[in-house]
């Protein structure tokens, strides 16, 4: 019983179901803004469930395919797969059972959704294969978290206007940005094994500076996106609080200075998803 009990535990920490935090309030604000108000009971429920799922999926997908990476890693040598703590078996059986919870998720939202479900599982199978041939899978995996709120939009409305582009445009660039960031950690482990990253190949202060590039277009995609919507003040003071919060993001380290980068990513950033989600769920119901 013992054995059974631990595996609940052992797979939210493979995929840092914590995490979720980053991408789950951005699907929200998709589904609120694509209807102008609170969606029903139901569409949330599965938008929530299909993001749950998804997540899982791509996360335990990463795990599954850099597991000699990550054993050759120390900050990933204790995951769960290197320190043996979960076998391929089983992890590939936990991709599988995500799998199964998405597409029952997806099949109980909008028709056009049932088309494009593949898109989203391509992309989380060829996102940790990237590192091996090519620097720029920060900006993949930023475009594969984008597609949470344009995936809830269409979720909700079986449509895909160019402004839920822009709002997933503006995650896109926003996870970009921090993962740049978060690549700093592994920089030299990077270089040892010929692994590929911007850091890799550009330097620290270059990747200092696209991580503020893609920061800056974050809060322009945002503002892009509310002038096309009906949005009131309260969605431009969440913008308006997603940049100040970038911006002291980006204040707390420097390429001289990443005593404080784990803050930085971890911290400022889910403070950021749930900030503007709060903010948009005020102007859409009040």
């Amino acid at each position: 019983m013992s054995t059974v009990l631990r595996y609940p535990g052992l797979f939210a920490s493979l995929v840092k179901v914590e995490h979720t935090v980053f991408a789950l309030p951005f699907a929200y604000v998709g589904a609120f803004l694509a209807v102008d108000g609170v969606p029903g009971a139901a569409d949330l429920l599965w938008i929530t469930v299909a993001m749950v799922g998804a997540r899982s999926l791509a996360m335990a997908l990463n795990r599954l395919i850099d597991a000699e990476i990550d054993a050759r890693n120390p900050r990933t040598a204790a995951r769960e797969l290197p320190r043996g703590a979960l076998s391929r078996p089983e992890v590939i059986a936990f991709c599988l059972a995500s799998l199964a919870v998405f597409l029952v998720a997806v099949w109980q939202l909008a028709p056009l959704v049932r088309w494009l479900w593949p898109i989203p599982v391509v992309a989380f199978v060829v996102y940790p294969y990237l590192k091996r041939v090519t620097s720029l899978g920060h900006a993949w995996l930023g475009a594969v978290d984008g597609l949470a709120p344009v995936g809830a939009w269409v979720a909700i409305t079986n449509e895909l206007p160019w402004e839920a582009w822009a709002l997933g445009g503006a995650v896109a660039v926003w996870v970009a940005g921090f993962d740049l960031l978060y690549a700093l950690f592994d920089l030299e482990i990077d270089r040892a094994q010929g692994l590929r990253s911007f850091p890799e190949r550009f330097g620290v202060p270059a990747t200092f500076r696209a991580a503020r590039a893609c920061h800056v277009a974050t809060v322009a995609l945002l503002a892009v996106a509310g002038l096309g919507l009906p949005v009131g003040v309260l969605y431009w003071i969440g913008v308006g609080v997603v940049a100040g919060l970038l911006a002291y993001e980006h204040a707390l380290v420097s390429p001289g200075d990443l005593r404080r980068l784990d803050a930085a990513f971890f911290t400022m950033n889910g403070v950021i998803s749930l900030a503007f989600f709060v903010f948009v769920l005020l102007d859409v119901t009040m």
